[in-house]
């Protein structure tokens, strides 16, 4: 690992930021207090939701995290696309017996206000998904002495986030579950997405940032496959989505393993930006209809989601997964860092070259 990235963490596993309530407090600390890197999501919170959330983590290790924050959108989105997709969902409400939200519910995240927070009383690292903060921003961060990380899908971005003044890039593959975290919402290039390995070779030919790597990863041989091919870290999230301290909704964590949801697939369904998710009712139904507005398609869908989790329907719950759900193991989450951690170790001894005098 690097330098800098060496020294938040004994280990190379970074805890995925998920928006959405699985990654709370508890979680980032016990992943920090056993010697990876925790996050906190302030995406979907208030800036002082957020604030809440970073003293609580203080308050429970003494060990480094990161916060991570969702850029603002630009006002792109088709209002009449957006009109017909509410009149098609009105059955949904119905049914749920709940009303739909106001897609025009904001755009920007309360980003301004976390910046503000973020640079007063600053954290150890800030990451940031759909887009590149300006140089400006970066270097503010620079200054208190945090460390910056940009979410990539495409060597593109991370030649745009090495320019900015970025510290690291954090290389998202199409097996990612969520959101893929594109600096630009583009409809055609659904669907295009690199898988990691590829991706990350191609990182790491185009730019000098230390690479934290993430999609599909479950296994310590596969965190040791990503350091091989160049990574510095591996972050992982759907693994740690059913450990006992993510704030998951119950239904979301047995359906990582439940036979019901046999694959996953990128969706609009629920936010109107690809996001990876096991395949349910709602999103065979409405996925393909669903218009690239994001975030006003979130805004739209945000009280029937709570209302179907309410009502103990997963069919019609965002359940975001990575392609390797199956994998998922229900352990505590500082213990799933052990296991990973010696897994990694045995990945490596494994594929080390036979030591001279060995006569294996």
């Amino acid at each position: 690992m690097s330098s800098a990235l060496t020294d938040l963490c004994r280990c190379p596993i970074v805890q995925a930021p998920m928006a959405g309530g699985a990654s709370n407090p508890q979680l980032a600390a016990a992943v920090s207090d056993a010697g990876g890197l925790g996050f906190l999501a302030a995406g979907y919170k208030t800036a002082d939701g957020m604030y809440q959330e970073i003293k609580q983590v203080r308050g429970l290790t003494a060990r480094p995290f990161g916060v991570n924050l969702f850029m603002p959108q630009p006002d792109g989105a088709d209002a009449g696309a957006v009109e017909v997709y509410r009149n098609q969902l009105a059955g949904e409400a119905t049914w749920y017996e709940t009303q739909l939200g106001d897609p025009d519910s904001g755009l920007d995240d309360g980003y301004d206000a976390k910046l503000a927070i973020l640079l007063d009383d600053p954290v150890p690292v800030v990451s940031f998904t759909f887009g590149c903060p300006s140089r400006d921003v970066l270097d503010s961060f620079a200054r208190v002495g945090t460390l910056t990380v940009v979410t990539v899908t495409t060597p593109e971005e991370a030649q745009t986030a090495q320019w900015a003044g970025a510290d690291a890039v954090c290389v998202q593959g199409v097996e990612a579950g969520g959101h893929q975290g594109t600096h630009k919402d583009q409809p055609e290039t659904d669907g295009a997405g690199l898988g990691l390995l590829t991706l990350l070779t191609l990182v790491r030919e185009t730019v000098q940032l230390p690479v934290i790597a993430a999609g599909g990863l479950m296994r310590g041989a596969q965190i040791a496959a990503v350091l091989a091919a160049g990574a510095d870290a591996a972050q992982l999230g759907t693994a740690f989505l059913v450990t006992p301290e993510s704030g998951a909704n119950a239904l979301h964590k047995q359906a990582m393993t439940n036979p019901l949801f046999v694959r996953t697939e990128l969706t609009r369904a629920f936010s109107g930006r690809p996001a990876r998710g096991l395949v349910n009712r709602f999103m065979r139904e409405h996925g393909p209809y669903a218009p690239a507005a994001y975030p006003q398609v979130h805004h739209l869908t945000s009280a029937l989601r709570k209302a179907a989790a309410k009502a103990g329907d997963a069919q019609a719950m965002a359940l975001w997964a990575g392609q390797g759900h199956r994998l998922a193991r229900e352990l505590p989450a500082g213990r799933l860092v052990e296991v990973l951690t010696t897994e990694l170790a045995e990945a490596r001894a494994a594929s080390a070259p036979v030591g001279q005098g060995d006569e294996r």
